[in-house]
């Protein structure tokens, strides 16, 4: 199974507002950047957005070392989404979980990609090489005018 190294990141100008997502993949001897936007969304929905698109851009099953400064997807991945699922995507209050056409297809991807992932958080704006490059492609990818 192929290793790859993925960064994601998320950016919006105003919440909601213009926002942008970036990408930057990595394995053995390449590095592939990606990155887009959307006029009106939120920060959240650009940091989900990243993740789909990064995995999404990968061919075949891959051991995927995942890097992100949101604990919003983070978490809501590794724990929440559970109670999610069980309860109708519903939150522990009964709330409609925000953002659910975008956890949906983030499911549904982990679910059947084959990928194995290991997610991790690093904090954002502190120097992480990956992270700061995500950054920037995010901060590309928000819309102008």
């Amino acid at each position: 199974m192929d290793r790859v190294e993925m960064y994601t990141d998320g950016a919006c100008k105003g919440n909601p507002g213009p926002g942008g997502w970036g990408v930057l993949l990595r394995s053995p001897g390449h590095e592939k950047e990606l990155c887009g936007g959307e006029q009106l969304t939120t920060n959240n929905r650009m940091e989900l957005t990243a993740v789909i698109e990064g995995l999404s851009a990968l061919k075949r099953p891959c051991e995927v070392a995942l890097y992100l400064d949101s604990q919003y997807v983070r978490q809501g991945i590794t724990s929440w989404i559970t109670g999610w699922k069980a309860k109708g995507w519903r939150t522990s209050t009964g709330q409609p979980v925000k953002n659910v056409d975008l956890w949906q297809r983030l499911d549904a991807l982990v679910a059947g990609s084959g990928h194995r992932i290991a997610w991790h958080w690093v904090r954002g704006h502190a120097g992480h090489e990956g992270n700061e490059r995500a950054d920037a492609l995010a901060n590309r990818g928000v819309p102008r005018g």
